[in-house]
């Protein structure tokens, strides 16, 4: 007896969480790794590229990321979406383990409020309808209020990645999670039109021949080229038991809405459903200040200590001494 398309779905969903939860350990590992051998990734560092357990954690995301794209095939969203909360317990407790980033009690409490209320807002999220051709996608793409949005969220992302980011990246997440969950949201709408495009194509109606299927394809890899980039220094940067749960509130949230806006789902919903959707916002908002409060902050250097690298040698100006070292030679 052969599974309903339902549970293949959830069953798809919840393998998805368990990756892509394990994915963002195993990427912190490497990148801690990584930093301790070359440029950190939070400061334009590319020398994880050559650490494999951050390669691990990569493809670990990957297997994860395709499990949930071939969920969304076959399950709703409203099913789908709400497990990825699993992925944010996943990463907590392993990062307690692994990592010895502590989460204090209410910190727990808060990533509790982020989960509950992320759900809440995806089930009371109004149904979308099931475009039944890449050509009708490019429709709904095209729309005045869809075209305004991309344009918006495009601006939002240039400003946080040429503005605010070489400001204020070091000491604040929402810079580089924002630039991923704005991606992560225009990231969803190509991968749906590229799943359409694959189901049908295997059910015999090609979408190859239209080009409005390469275009989502595009789309998707730039954005996901983006989303991966800024993740990687978020992770590098901040604690990855808080990186986690507030990624997931702000894509899930930026994903509903661009969802909302280019399939046009708002209409016709009736006032619990707003309401709910209301409370959802109000729980999520609470949880990330909570998070935010009880956040354990990376260990500086210590006080009077100021070290620069210049691309041969540390350099450290200790209480007065300039002490210089290298690769094999450590002065105290």
């Amino acid at each position: 007896m052969g599974f309903s398309e339902n549970t293949t779905g959830l069953v798809l969903a919840m393998v998805s969480s368990l990756f892509i939860g394990t994915s963002f350990i195993l990427k912190k590992k490497g990148l801690k790794r990584a930093a301790a051998a070359g440029t950190r990734a939070g400061v334009g560092g590319y020398t994880y590229l050559l650490e494999p357990l951050w390669w691990a954690g990569m493809i670990t995301m990957i297997v994860g990321e395709v499990s949930n794209f071939v969920a969304y095939i076959y399950a709703p969203a409203v099913l789908v979406t709400p497990l990825g909360a699993l992925s944010i317990i996943i990463s907590a407790v392993l990062a307690h383990c692994m990592l010895r980033e502590r989460l204090q009690r209410l910190g727990v409490v808060g990533c509790i409020l982020c989960i509950v209320g992320s759900v809440v807002i995806v089930i009371h999220a109004p149904q979308e309808h099931m475009p039944t051709s890449v050509q009708e996608i490019s429709i709904l793409a095209i729309q005045p209020a869809f075209v305004i949005y991309v344009a918006v969220t495009i601006s939002i992302v240039a400003a946080l990645m040429f503005h605010y980011e070489p400001l204020y990246g070091q000491t604040n997440m929402l810079i580089y999670l924002g630039i991923c969950s704005l991606m992560g949201a225009l990231t969803v709408v190509s991968i749906k039109a590229i799943g359409i495009a694959i189901k049908l194509t295997l059910e015999g109606i090609s979408q190859i021949a239209y080009p409005q299927t390469w275009f989502f394809l595009a789309a998707a890899v730039i954005c996901i080229i983006t989303q991966l980039n800024y993740l990687n220094r978020a992770l590098d940067t901040f604690n990855a038991a808080i990186v986690s749960p507030i990624y997931y509130v702000m894509f899930t949230t930026l994903t509903i809405i661009a969802s909302a806006i280019m399939f046009k789902d708002w209409a016709g919903q009736d006032a619990s459903s707003i309401v709910s959707e209301i409370c959802g916002f109000i729980t999520v908002l609470s949880g990330t200040i909570l998070l935010h409060l009880t956040r354990e902050q990376e260990p500086a250097n210590p006080p009077g200590n100021i070290s620069w690298y210049d691309g041969e040698d540390i350099k450290v100006m200790e209480d007065g001494l300039y002490i210089m070292l290298n690769d094999s030679n450590y002065f105290r």
